[in-house]
């Protein structure tokens, strides 16, 4: 998985499939990467990512919790029609933002 930070934001490249398999990898290292550095704002990538299942709502709302605390915010971006449905159906679209431009780390 790929990330990056700058100041006290963290981009998180999602895989192709964020799914059971994945989704726990995805979490702890999010959750290290925040704590580590203080990170107030997540944005979530989802480029490559063609399939989501429960466990990575799971990982959304989990990282929201997380940041909502101190003030912060989560983002999902690049998020294809399929994803955008899926984000809808679920309610996530209710608490976190959708980047609607693209953006390339």
């Amino acid at each position: 998985m790929e990330y990056q930070i700058q100041e006290n934001c963290l981009t998180i490249c999602l895989p192709n499939e964020l799914d059971h398999h994945n989704a726990e990898e995805v979490r702890k290292l999010s959750d290290q990467l925040v704590e580590k550095n203080h990170i107030k704002y997540i944005f979530f990538d989802f480029q490559n990512t063609n399939f989501m299942d429960s466990s990575g709502i799971g990982v959304i709302m989990g990282r929201y919790k997380q940041v909502c605390l101190f003030g912060g915010e989560v983002w999902a971006m690049n998020t294809n029609e399929r994803l955008k449905k899926i984000l809808r159906m679920s309610g996530v679209t209710k608490i976190i933002h959708m980047y609607e431009e693209e953006l390339c780390i």
